[in-house]
């Protein structure tokens, strides 16, 4: 029999953390977070990491796990999801898992494998020579060649993980389905999306926020504490064009402007992702969202599908 499995995706901004803390309170569930950042450890504001008090409020799993100079990709994230999801069902507790990376989750549910060969040193240095000798948008585009769906999923910017998705796929490390299209849970998929116009407003005021609470400290002080600029940490949206300010290369306005364009384009890439998902139950939320009606809608279907 298949194991239960709740999950709320959605671009960033949509209020995922609220409505996965209200559905776990409902149902008696516990969160796993299907943000790739938010295992980091002292990445607080740049990963719009929920409170303290939210962490507390539910069980959660999957933050604060690493440190920044760790790398974390879609094989360890699928590994330690499926551990974690019959963990908590054999506690007779719900599993709901609460995120936005596309990738990981779609490969959770269909049960993607993954062949791991050693690493291509000949390779590697044929990436680093022709992003060095070209720039990353050739880079980008032999990407784009060899695996397309996950260039979708990539930032052409975060040259580490473009050039790692190449090597996983022309070295044969690439994901594949098992299941045609088979769900290997007996999951109930909800997403939470708005307008256009809105989530961007949102985006925008979210990254304000950031600045705020001291995006320009923690990214400070990560690099104080030994981070290397080059981690693949310090390449996510907010820090990277942080340090860019840091360094002097960029002014701060120039800084925040790179990173809300940066956000609403990685929002972007995030709903070409989730029509690959066809198995979405979609929830379209105002401009002032009524979380709680989206988690009593949540609660009824499952309730439905389930019969609890």
């Amino acid at each position: 029999m298949k194991k239960k499995l709740a999950v709320i995706l959605g671009p960033t901004a949509t209020g995922k953390s609220h409505c996965g803390i209200g559905l776990a309170k409902m149902l008696g569930g516990e969160i796993i977070s299907g943000d790739s950042m938010l295992v980091y450890k002292g990445m607080d504001i740049g990963t719009a990491k929920p409170t303290a008090e939210e962490l507390t409020a539910v069980p959660h799993h999957m933050v604060d796990i690493l440190p920044p100079t760790a790398s974390f990709n879609v094989v360890d994230f699928k590994e330690r999801a499926e551990a974690l999801i019959d963990e908590i069902t054999a506690r007779g507790r719900l599993p709901i898992i609460v995120g936005g990376t596309g990738l990981y989750i779609k490969a959770l549910l269909e049960g993607y494998e993954f062949s791991t060969k050693g690493e291509d040193a000949a390779l590697r240095s044929e990436l680093e020579t022709l992003l060095a000798e070209q720039g990353k948008e050739a880079l980008y585009a032999r990407l784009i060649k060899a695996a397309p769906a996950e260039a979708e999923q990539i930032d052409i910017n975060n040259t580490r993980r473009v050039i790692r998705a190449i090597e996983a796929a022309e070295s044969g490390d690439a994901l594949s389905h098992t299941k045609g299209g088979e769900l290997v849970y007996d999951a109930v998929v909800f997403g939470l999306r708005m307008e256009r116009s809105v989530l961007y407003d949102r985006i925008n005021r979210r990254v304000d926020i950031m600045l705020e609470q001291g995006l320009v400290e923690e990214t400070q002080r990560l690099l104080n504490e030994g981070v290397p600029e080059a981690a693949q940490s310090m390449q996510a949206i907010g820090y990277r064009q942080t340090v860019l300010y840091l360094k002097g290369e960029w002014d701060k306005q120039l800084a925040v402007d790179k990173i809300k364009q940066a956000t609403r384009n990685f929002a972007k890439r995030q709903f070409t992702w989730y029509k690959k998902m066809p198995y979405i139950n979609w929830l379209d939320l105002d401009a002032e969202p009524d979380y709680a009606a989206a988690v009593e809608k949540m609660c009824s279907v499952i309730k439905s599908k389930w019969g609890i």
